[in-house]
């Protein structure tokens, strides 16, 4: 038997000092996982799993990132931000393609054909320099691309609406210019199909070209009286596309310049005949008897009227306002 010399307070403290050295590796962990929580608290983070090695500190960590916050991408915030983005860029595109096509039209659309898009291009760039920012920062400068945005387009449709008014109303005078040259046109040609049958008619005496017969329901045939003459003048509306609306402008206007004389003569102007050609011999293009025949002056009449007025009526406005047509 061996005797043990050691005083029992010895290995009492030794005792002690063992169960301390096997207790301070689990503290020191607890105290690591006590630090990593508070500072995932701090940050509003979870701590990396490298960090964790305890098993009570992986779990904690686990806890941490099922509560982490989302990314400031995935908010609505930023979505409607990149939406706002989106829009600006659009708008400014239409403020460029409307100020283009004005230029190209070469039209006077009665207004200046600029977009200040200067407010636009600044609310769009600081909310695209912000988004990276809290999502709690994105609305106010949403808003200001959104208001900017709706200024632009409001003045893209102001621009185009003028741009499609002027477009229409070059087309229609365009139309109108059209219908008036093939209104002359057609008139010379009738008035000249008239003139050569007139004179290829032998009359009855056998020499002298007959003057062209009257229109049919335009009156007695020679009738150079002016009730003859008007009768043979209603006769030829017809002809020349007018209706009997224009009949009595064309009383007016031809009882203003020659009262319905054939043989009225001004000794101021050389005008002659009842339309008062000058000078008297323009109307041998409608008849060689244009001195003595009423129906070949009207004829060449009605067509200076349709190729200058385009109607007696307007003819006869013409001669209101300035006094001559």
């Amino acid at each position: 038997m061996r005797s043990d010399s050691t005083p029992p307070s010895n290995r009492r403290d030794r005792r002690q000092a063992s169960r301390r050295a096997r207790r301070r590796p689990a503290l020191t962990a607890g105290f690591l996982a006590v630090g990593v929580l508070a500072t995932a608290a701090l940050t509003g983070t979870a701590p990396l799993a490298s960090a964790a090695s305890p098993a009570d500190l992986t779990s904690a960590s686990f806890r941490l990132a099922a509560y982490s916050t989302p990314t400031t991408s995935a908010a609505p915030e930023a979505i409607a931000a990149r939406a706002a983005v989106t829009a600006a860029s659009t708008s400014a595109q239409a403020a460029t393609s409307v100020q283009n096509d004005i230029a190209a039209s070469g039209l006077d659309i009665g207004q200046p054909a600029t977009v200040d898009t200067a407010a636009l291009d600044g609310a769009a760039q600081r909310l695209t320099e912000a988004q990276s920012l809290p999502a709690t920062l994105l609305p106010e400068l949403t808003d200001q691309v959104t208001t900017a945005a709706s200024t632009v387009n409001q003045r893209v449709a102001e621009l185009r609406g003028s741009l499609d008014a002027a477009v229409a109303k070059k087309q229609a005078e365009e139309a109108a210019e059209k219908a008036r040259q093939e209104a002359e046109a057609a008139a010379k040609a009738k008035a000249a199909e008239e003139a050569a049958a007139a004179r290829s008619t032998p009359s009855s005496s056998g020499g002298t070209p007959a003057r062209p017969a009257a229109p049919s329901g335009g009156g007695g045939s020679g009738d150079n009286s002016p009730g003859g003459a008007q009768s043979t003048a209603r006769g030829m509306l017809a002809g020349f596309g007018w209706g009997d609306d224009q009949f009595s402008c064309l009383v007016s206007l031809w009882n203003k310049e020659s009262g319905w004389n054939y043989q009225a003569y001004n000794s101021g102007s050389g005008a002659f005949g009842i339309p008062q050609a000058l000078p008297g011999s323009k109307m041998s293009s409608a008849g060689g008897d244009w001195q003595t025949n009423a129906a070949t002056q009207i004829s060449w009449g009605l067509g200076y009227i349709s190729g200058r007025y385009g109607s007696p009526c307007g003819a006869w406005g013409h001669s209101q306002s300035v006094g001559w047509y």
